[in-house]
């Protein structure tokens, strides 16, 4: 009995040192960490798809996101011409483009980080509508959730990409991000 006291023991403050150590800045560090292995470039290239070049570029919002975003049936309704398309299309394909690589920016260093992430669930939720409904994307890319095969790309992957953002949304950044200077800056203006 002494034996499994000395382990229990061993186990507790050996695995509570790392939940108390972990829960303070580990896991938001890691999960930005993952964030920026595993997807800050996918977003980032797709975001580059979408724009013209040079420094203003960004507002440069080329005919290529639209068809993105609109597929062709949707284009057809516009006579392939942006021209054409209504103002509030327009806002949508801006902020949706902008969105490519602001909130990845912002999960990365770690600021707003927590707002960031749902925005990048709302993004990826609209991500995957548009390559249902609108690209009509086969039924092997869709997949599904309790099945045998985990290669597809939008219920497999993009429900790890969800928790991945649900991390960072209920555990924040951690302390070794902008999130943490911002509030200590604030705080201690408010001290003052």
């Amino acid at each position: 009995m002494a034996l499994v006291a000395q382990l229990t023991r061993l186990h507790n403050s050996v695995f509570g040192l790392l939940h108390k150590w972990g829960d303070q800045w580990l896991v938001g560090l890691l999960a930005r960490i993952v964030f920026l292995a595993v997807l800050f470039l996918y977003f980032w290239n797709s975001g580059l798809t979408k724009i013209g070049s040079g420094l203003f570029g960004i507002f440069q919002i080329q005919d290529g996101a639209y068809f993105q975003i609109l597929g062709e049936a949707g284009m057809i309704a516009y006579e392939f011409d942006t021209a054409n398309i209504p103002f509030y299309v327009d806002a949508i394909v801006a902020f949706g483009t902008w969105a490519e690589f602001i909130l990845p920016l912002l999960i990365v260093f770690g600021l707003f980080t927590r707002i960031a992430a749902v925005g990048m669930s709302i993004f990826v939720l609209v991500q995957s509508y548009v390559d249902i409904a609108v690209h009509k994307v086969d039924a092997g890319t869709i997949g599904a959730l309790f099945d045998r095969d985990s290669a597809s790309v939008i219920m497999d992957q993009r429900t790890l990409w969800f928790f991945l953002f649900a991390v960072l949304f209920i555990k924040g950044a951690g302390a070794l991000s902008l999130d943490t200077l911002v509030s200590r800056w604030w705080n201690g203006r408010q001290a003052d």
